[in-house]
């Protein structure tokens, strides 16, 4: 496996002193470790090689790795999720939370102009907030498996769409070096990402030369509400 692969890939990361499970690909593992999400997809996942669409730790792993082959890699917390940053850990005044109609407590998670955080401790007037990420500072474990490449040019595009847009219903069609994309949203794509989305596959994908996004919404069928019987007249 080299940078600039596209390689379907599964895993399950760990933290490792507490042997936790916080991400997987496994729905199985997700429902065994109690993290399983309704909403989420599971299944094995097509990402790039070196455009770290998995954490960076991970990304620099799948190089030279086979396929098929189980690996169990660790990470040090500067390739996961970073060290622990002191100026990201805050004091703030509890009534600014109360103001805002929250109790705070231990362990709650708040945000605070835009930043999400955590409150370790609240006392004397003053709530300490950790904005670190939760698992900076942590060991991480990952099992991993690499399925097969990705040759298909469409299928490569649909997958970098998935990734950066977070969408799953995505057409593609690519003919002669223009690609075609319908999107299942209501509002075409605002200019600066549909730009920023066209140089990325342009790179990653150098058969494309150009790409037409088209917005698409699914109609949903409106529910009618039954005719009422007509009376008979007599």
């Amino acid at each position: 496996m080299k940078k600039g692969d596209f390689v379907e890939l599964e895993y399950t990361g760990k933290i490792k002193d507490m042997n936790f499970v916080f991400d997987t690909t496994s729905e199985k593992e997700a429902k065994e470790n109690n993290i399983h999400d309704a909403r989420a997809s599971y299944g094995p996942v097509i990402i790039c090689i070196g455009q770290k669409h998995v954490i960076h730790g991970l990304d620099e792993q799948l190089e030279g790795k086979e396929l098929g082959k189980k690996y169990h890699i660790e990470l040090k917390p500067e390739q996961g999720f970073g060290k622990k940053d002191a100026k990201l850990i805050q004091l703030i005044a509890t009534n600014k939370f109360i103001k805002q109609n929250i109790n705070p407590m231990p362990g709650l998670q708040v945000n605070i102009d835009g930043l999400m955080g955590i409150i370790r401790t609240v006392s004397g007037g003053r709530t300490l907030v950790d904005f670190n990420h939760p698992l900076a500072g942590k060991e991480l474990v990952y099992d991993f498996k690499i399925n097969k490449i990705i040759k298909d040019d469409e299928e490569k595009l649909k997958a970098l769409l998935k990734l950066q847009l977070n969408l799953k219903d995505i057409k593609a069609k690519i003919k002669e070096g223009n690609a075609t994309v319908s999107l299942n949203i209501k509002q075409e794509l605002p200019k600066p990402i549909e730009e920023k989305l066209t140089k990325n596959i342009k790179e990653l994908i150098p058969l494309i030369k150009k790409i037409k996004f088209k917005a698409i919404q699914t109609k949903t069928k409106e529910n009618k509400l039954p005719e009422k019987p007509k009376e008979n007249k007599s």
